[in-house]
């Protein structure tokens, strides 16, 4: 198999799973929905990054350990459940404040949220909160286990191919995601209108508390 040859294939299939909904994509637009392109950017960065990790994981082999080892994948397991369900009930609290405050109290909130979001230390919350979210996955080192020897021509070296071959697939992941998180963020505005926000909060928290719980039931 000719690696050239196989990157259409490669390419549309790294399209089908950046659409595909998930914790990944309901990080991304809630993030874009409340604090616009620019706060959905570190999330991104940090998804991918997760996902690269993961990428040269399965090609030096530690992916399969992983997925082999019933302790580590159960222990990863939980970690990614505990995290997706903190972040669901963080967005219901941040609901459930909203409720419990002032029309005039929430517009101030809503105005100063950009200025806090810009901070260094707002930036890094929200890339490490993508990372986790892709490294606490198990289902994430099965997936790159069975994904990338698929387009990993047999004379060519594994680990060096499957670098780059990840590398394509967050260069387009990252394009595909903040194209997205521009759409959204567009409509800014009325999503940090207090009562939409508050809904969004309500829904955003009940997706990922709906995933994080599916994490924890479902096996390999």
């Amino acid at each position: 198999m000719d690696l050239l040859a196989s990157l259409p294939a490669f390419a549309v299939a790294v399209v089908l799973i950046s659409a595909s909904p998930g914790p990944a994509m309901a990080l991304i637009l809630r993030r874009a929905a409340v604090r616009g392109l620019s706060g959905a950017v570190p999330t991104v960065l940090g998804l991918e990054a997760g996902l690269y990790v993961w990428a040269l994981c399965a090609a030096a082999g530690l992916a399969a350990l992983v997925a082999a080892s019933e302790v580590a994948f159960v222990v990863l397991r939980v970690v990614g459940a505990a995290f997706l369900l903190y972040l669901g009930v963080k967005s219901w609290r941040s609901a459930w404040r909203g409720r419990a405050t002032t029309a005039a109290t929430e517009e101030a909130e809503v105005e100063e949220e950009p200025v806090a979001a810009s901070g260094r230390g707002a930036w890094w919350k929200a890339f490490g909160e993508g990372a986790v979210v892709m490294l606490a996955n198990p289902k994430a080192a099965a997936f790159m286990i069975a994904f990338y020897p698929q387009f990993v021509p047999a004379d060519r070296p594994l680990l060096t191919t499957t670098a780059l071959l990840a590398l394509l697939q967050v260069a387009m992941e990252t394009v595909l995601y903040l194209s997205l998180a521009a759409v959204v963020g567009r409509a800014g505005a009325w999503f940090r209108r207090p009562v939409v926000r508050r809904r969004l909060d309500a829904v955003s928290g009940t997706v990922l508390v709906a995933l994080g719980l599916r994490v924890a039931i479902e096996g390999r």
